[in-house]
């Protein structure tokens, strides 16, 4: 997966909606994945998102430091003056820090179950420092250099964000939902620019990717570049649940027998799905879509893929109930072409990977030269 720089910037808790929404399709009850790759893991998160926004803005996560070595930092045992956490004399009080813990803590209600919660506010606080820490070295460094960032650079940002945006979401229902304002948004967007500058300085300039760099890595790694076996299958489900009793659970399944003879005698599958099918897909005839292996819960895949092309298989069990399943199409395993779009993915994967190395050696440069303490657990 490409490796992003800055996931401690607010900005990522905007990017986490659009560049982590997963579009799902068929029946959210079989599919155990929401959404259909198209190509095996690896190759898959090869991605990125336009050229005009930063690697710094670009982190699907919500905010956290990734430093590439632990920084020489002091922790002590008793609290001094309600401070939290130093860096070369620049305070955060723990008001601050609570204060902030409670921002998190609320955007992720309902998400954090109660047998976690103590872990998770412990990894929040520990996020939350190491976040205080970064900030303050990389503001201090990028205005000792004095690295600045174009009113046309931070509009090149915005609109490649809008671009990204699912339809009909804007970028201002997105700050409202995370608790940004636009101005807070503006000057995590300038920041980012600033410390992309100082990761080209690093760099000599702005990285470049050669053709040969391209198809060794294309080369090495063709086992990430498999599109899966597919299935595009459509069913029908005759739902039963746990309650059920021995002779409702028979019933269920004579019926399941009973549709799957008329499917045999000619009868429209699509229509019959439609009638009787207890799965959402039967507004589409009881079409699931294409899906490749780790997506159905396992009977139902291994019945799918090895069923014949259009034959109408027997009657399977899952824990959901009785499904018929017809398969309409099998794809096998085959490797993507080394292609324009491909090159391109690469081009970007390689140009982050050299972006993190270099960020993650300014950061050591920078940890190491300053004084940060840390105080209580």
């Amino acid at each position: 997966m490409i490796q992003k720089i800055g996931r401690y910037m607010m900005i990522g808790i905007a990017c986490a909606f659009f560049l982590g929404v997963a579009v799902g399709c068929g029946s959210k009850e079989e599919k155990t994945k929401t959404a259909t790759p198209v190509m095996a893991p690896g190759p898959a998160e090869i991605t990125t998102v336009p050229a005009a926004v930063p690697p710094a803005a670009q982190e699907a996560a919500p905010p956290a430091v990734l430093p590439a070595a632990k920084p020489a930092v002091s922790e002590k045992k008793t609290d001094t003056a309600g401070i939290a956490v130093e860096v070369d004399g620049v305070k955060m009080t723990k008001t601050q820090l609570n204060k902030e813990m409670q921002k998190k803590l609320t955007m992720l209600k309902g998400q954090i179950p109660a047998e976690s919660l103590e872990q998770a506010k412990t990894e929040i606080r520990k996020g939350l420092v190491d976040e205080f820490v970064l900030r303050t070295l990389l503001s201090r460094e990028v205005d000792t250099k004095k690295v600045t960032a174009t009113e046309k650079e931070i509009a090149e940002v915005m609109e490649a964000m809008k671009s990204q945006l699912p339809a009909g979401t804007t970028l201002d229902e997105l700050m409202k939902k995370n608790q940004i304002d636009a101005a807070k948004m503006r000057d995590e967007i300038r920041m980012n620019i600033k410390i992309n500058k100082l990761v080209e300085q690093a760099l000599g300039g702005k990285v470049k990717i050669s053709d040969k760099e391209v198809t060794d890595f294309y080369e090495k790694n063709r086992d990430k570049f498999m599109k899966p076996e597919t299935v595009h299958a459509r069913h029908i489900l005759i739902t039963r649940v746990p309650e059920d009793t021995e002779k409702i659970r028979a019933e269920k399944k004579a019926k399941a027998e009973d549709l799957r003879k008329k499917l045999l005698a000619g009868a429209d599958f699509a229509d019959l799905a439609a009638k009787n099918s207890d799965c959402p897909s039967k507004q589409a005839g009881g079409d699931l879509g294409t899906f490749s292996r780790g997506q159905m819960v396992k009977p139902f895949e291994d019945a799918a893929f090895s069923q014949e092309k259009n034959a109408i298989g027997p009657v399977v069990e899952t824990d959901f109930g009785y499904h018929i399943i017809q398969v309409l199409d099998h794809q096998a395993p085959e490797l993507m072409k080394l292609d324009a779009d491909a090159k391109k993915k690469i081009d970007n994967y390689l140009e982050n990977q050299k972006r993190q190395v270099a960020f993650d050696g300014l950061v050591k440069r920078l940890k190491a030269a300053a004084n940060i303490v840390v105080y209580g657990k």
